[in-house]
Formats: C-alpha cells, sequence, structure tokens
C-alpha cells in the first residue's frame, strides 16, 4: 500500500493502492502509521509520491457510496489524521507529483514542504465542493498554510483543476520538472534541505512555522467536524454525490 524506498539518508515513499492510488481508510491509515513509525526513526528526509500514472486521484467515491453514513464516520477522521501526521512531520518533506492529485491527493500534496510536479497533462486541484461535501478543517488549512487564504478561497470554491504551468503561477506547487528527472530532483531537494540545515533547527523553524495553523486545526475541528460529517452523509444520501460520479465517469 506504501512502497518504501531509500536513497541513501533519504527515504522515499510511494503510494501503491490500486492503479490511481485512490484514498480510503485503509491508505490514510497507512499514511499515518507510516509517518508516526518515521517520526521515530528521524531519517533526514522523505520524498512522496506515486506508484503509476498518478500521485493519488483523491477520496474513493464509490467506496463512500458503499459504505454509507458507517464508513464516512471511519473514513473523516482518518483523512483528518493523516493529513495531520504528514503535515506536522518535523524533517524535510518533498511531494513529487508524477501524476494527477486530486482533491485529498492535492491537499496531502499541500503537507510537504516542497512540492514538484512532473510536465505534462496531469491536473492538481480540489473539486470537492462539487461532489458537494465540505472541507473537513484539517485540509482546509493545509490548503491555507500551502499558498495563502486568497488562493485557496479560489482553488475551493471554484473548484479547479490545473496543469503544471498553472499550479505553478498560482503556488500551488515550487517547481515543474520533467517526467523522468522528477525523482532524481525530488532526492536531491529534500538531501538539499536536509544537508543544508542542522536537523533540530529544521524541526524547531518548521513547527514555528506551521503553529498557528496546527493551532488553528486543533481548536475548530470542536464544533466542525460533526457539522461536516452530517453533510457528507445527506450528499450520499440525497444522491448528489452520486450523480457527480456518474457525471464524471459515465457510470452510475
Amino acid at each position: 500500500m506504501i512502497e518504501r524506498t531509500d536513497a541513501g539518508s533519504i527515504v522515499v515513499l510511494s503510494l501503491a493502492h490500486g492503479p490511481v492510488n485512490v484514498m480510503d481508510t485503509a491508505l490514510l491509515r497507512a499514511v499515518t502509521e507510516t509517518f508516526k513509525a518515521l517520526a521515530a526513526e528521524q531519517p533526514a528526509a522523505v520524498v512522496l509520491t506515486g506508484a503509476g500514472r498518478a500521485f493519488s486521484a483523491g477520496v474513493d467515491l464509490r467506496r463512500l457510496l458503499d459504505g454509507g453514513p458507517e464508513y464516512a464516520k471511519e473514513f473523516l477522521p482518518a483523512l483528518s489524521d493523516a493529513l495531520h501526521t504528514v503535515f506536522t512531520f518535523d524533517r524535510p518533506v518533498v511531494a513529487a507529483v508524477n501524476g494527477h492529485a486530486i482533491a485529498g491527493g492535492c491537499v496531502l500534496a499541500c503537507c510537504a514542504d516542497v512540492r514538484l510536479m512532473a510536465a505534462g497533462k496531469a491536473r492538481m486541484g480540489i473539486p470537492e465542493i462539487k461532489v458537494g461535501v465540505p472541507f473537513p478543517r484539517v485540509p482546509l488549512e493545509v490548503m491555507v498554510h500551502a499558498v495563502g487564504p486568497k488562493v485557496a478561497g479560489r482553488l475551493v470554491l471554484r473548484a479547479d483543476t490545473l496543469l503544471p504551468a498553472d499550479a505553478l503561477e498560482l503556488g500551488l506547487v515550487d517547481e515543474v520538472v520533467e517526467p523522468d528527472t522528477l525523482l532524481d530532483r525530488a532526492v536531491a531537494t529534500a538531501t538539499e534541505l536536509a544537508t543544508a540545515i542542522p536537523a533540530d533547527t529544521f524541526a524547531l523553524t518548521k513547527a514555528q512555522l506551521r503553529r498557528e495553523t496546527v493551532e488553528r486545526m486543533a481548536r475548530y475541528r470542536v464544533d466542525e467536524d460533526d457539522p461536516v460529517a452530517r453533510l457528507w452523509d445527506r450528499r450520499v444520501s440525497d444522491g448528489w454525490t452520486a450523480h457527480y460520479l456518474e457525471s464524471v465517469t459515465g457510470k452510475g
């Protein structure tokens, strides 16, 4: 589900969960467990990428529809926990966006300190609102931290998915790289971050930069998680999510 290779002192993690690495509770829990284990191991840095043709196509909507409200009750906390764990990881994290990074996949990439994207026709963005569901607080705060409130608001409300050049222009990614050099460039970037700054200084500085975001995540989750979950349940029950999935896949 998550494949690991080591490039010297850099850990390379590849999401490997079906053809487009859709997010379900199993993958999200694997992300949380993997990063918690790495926090104890303390590698120099981490590169996060996707196996196959996508970084991650986001939430597994079919699994959500099949599982109903009970599945959503498990999925939403698992999503927030996974993103929070990556966002607060104290070593350098570089996202190598090798293909589509949609919805939760985009947010996962935005948890990284540096985001590189392969040139080509892959898209990156957060179209949850078209699915009819609101963002939980944790992914919303990740996006605000990554691109600022104005751009985050545009991405959320307009539900744009962007080609690499447009993602670069908006600051959603830091660099666009040729596909065949993406992973090497990501490892080199991670190595540079890990060697140019003492690990303890990097960790404290990263925590300082993200402190207010992490505090807002904790503060607002208290009264937002339940209404968010209720709206996810409602969209499944009233058929909005199924209609959206049919509109984009041509299948009911």
